[in-house]
């Protein structure tokens, strides 16, 4: 497996730091395991790092304008879906989902490599706009970043972002119609086509009845049309869906998810509420994160009265229903109330009932209409602090071993992934440990992760609750470092210490 490419100066460092979630997303949805997503992932952004560079430096014959490539995530999750088509055809598809596998040999897949004016509208549309137009359309419609976020990564005014994206949807959809009118098609699609402009301006035009039934049939001019029709709230799915191909409304059901995690239930509307969340110092993240433990203890309690005269019993059996089957992206960038260090608040300071399972995923469903993700029980309750929770004392936690590698490093940014082995079955995992060199963990998948100082803590997600008896729970991280990027130490799982391989 090929290193991560070295950012070769400080925009690319952020580029890194703000697509690898979104490339890792999308890699876990086309492939078998948490490893092989990882593998995925890693070989799809060296390729797209270095067709961007590419990009960058090839010289454009038309002046004021750039050669046509996609923005930075669009670009990268393509070069995830042209690395999966590599693997199949080098005889690693075995790798892969296998519904992806079935996509990759169809017809499908080959209007998004076979001659341009055949591709799919949405992806010719956004080809055609400038990059900083494209990003803002993408960013906000499909990774469901809030505008005052979009506004500072682009460098534009937060107070006239909403203005400017209406703006740049319009300026879509010109560029969709344009590349459909221009799209070779039957003659009974093109008599359908000024038609079809016009009842997709208005949202109270009708659709014609012989229009409906021809748009039930054809699938460029049904592409057309979800494209043309900006309202509806059916734009972030066409873009989806016409840009990446397989998985696309699954890719966008994650990002929604993600984003109702990292926005919290109640969230105030300014600028700066995107920030790391372990910088908290605000009076009204400590007032919600004072108030959620509060409910947390008073809910364990009063279940413990009520469960008194039966013997007592576990929380376990409330566990969140909804189980997610996959490994999806972790967004660290959530509201997630810090652990509890008080010894005498034992309830509140258990971890989450929550484990992962990395021996590999059972084979997926058609991950449009079912897509997996982030449960939105978890947005609902501000983490997994607020679900049942393991006890640290549990025997089960006796005996691991931790085995921490070091997958990538640069300048002043690694990723790492840590593997726990465990010799007994667990309901609920929470693994700490602590740096030295005053590392800082920015994102995590596979868990959910809150740091105080030097002490790291990560709690299972919720859709990753079960280790088996002598299994393994893996989960990995990006971090910052200055001076020295020493391993971290003291590694402990459930309150248990584990020996480091």
């Amino acid at each position: 497996m090929p290193d991560l490419p070295t950012p070769q100066d400080a925009a690319e460092a952020a580029l890194f730091s703000e697509c690898w979630d979104a490339v890792l997303s999308y890699a876990d949805l086309c492939t078998s395991g948490s490893l092989t997503a990882n593998q995925l992932a890693t070989e799809a952004f060296t390729l797209g790092m270095r067709e961007a560079r590419d990009a960058d430096f090839t010289p454009v014959r038309s002046s004021g304008r750039r050669a046509a490539r996609l923005p930075m995530i669009p670009l990268l999750l393509t070069a995830v879906r042209n690395t999966a088509a590599a693997w199949e055809a080098g005889g690693l598809g075995h790798k892969l989902d296998p519904d992806l596998r079935l996509w990759l040999n169809s017809e499908k897949a080959e209007r998004y490599t076979g001659p341009p004016l055949q591709r799919p509208v949405a992806l010719r549309g956004i080809r055609d706009m400038q990059d900083a137009d494209a990003s803002l359309l993408w960013l906000a419609e499909v990774e469901a970043l809030p505008l005052p976020s979009v506004a500072r990564r682009l460098g534009l005014d937060p107070a006239v972002a909403a203005q400017e994206l209406e703006q740049v949807r319009g300026l879509f959809r010109d560029r969709c119609h344009r590349a459909h009118l221009d799209t070779p098609m039957a003659a009974e699609c093109r008599s359908y086509a000024r038609l079809l402009d016009a009842v997709t301006r208005s949202s109270a035009a009708d659709t014609p009845e012989d229009l409906s039934r021809h748009l039930a049939t054809c699938v460029q001019c049904a592409e057309a049309a979800a494209c043309l029709r900006l309202h509806g709230g059916g734009l972030p799915a066409a873009l989806a869906g016409g840009v990446i191909g397989w998985g696309g409304l699954a890719y966008l059901e994650r990002r929604r998810r993600a984003a109702e995690v990292r926005l919290g239930p109640v969230r105030p509307a300014t600028a700066d509420n995107d920030g790391d969340p372990r910088e908290g110092g605000g009076r009204g993240k400590v007032l919600r994160h004072g108030l959620l433990g509060a409910a947390v203890l008073i809910s364990l309690v009063a279940l413990g009265v009520s469960m008194m005269p039966m013997g007592g019993g576990s929380g376990d059996d409330t566990a969140t229903a909804s189980h997610d089957d996959r490994q999806p992206v972790a967004d660290p960038t959530a509201d997630i109330p810090s652990a509890d260090q008080t010894a005498g608040h034992t309830a509140s300071a258990a971890p989450s009932a929550s484990s992962s399972a990395t021996a590999g995923k059972p084979a997926h469903k058609n991950p449009d209409p079912e897509p997996q993700g982030t449960s939105a029980a978890t947005a609902g309750t501000g983490g997994p602090h607020a679900t049942a929770s393991a006890d640290p004392t549990d025997p089960a936690a006796a005996t691991c071993q931790v085995s921490y590698d070091l997958v990538n490093q640069w300048t002043d940014g690694f990723q790492s992934t840590v593997t726990v082995t465990t010799g007994q079955a667990l309901s609920g995992w929470r693994v700490q440990w602590s740096f030295r060199d005053g590392q800082k963990v920015t994102q995590m998948w596979d868990a959910t992760v809150s740091q105080n100082g030097g002490l790291v803590t990560a709690d299972a997600a919720d859709y990753n609750r079960s280790v088996a008896a002598n299994g393994t729970l893996s989960f990995g991280f990006l971090g910052t470092w200055s001076g020295r990027n020493s391993a971290p130490y003291a590694f402990s799982l459930n309150g248990e210490s584990c020996s480091l391989n």
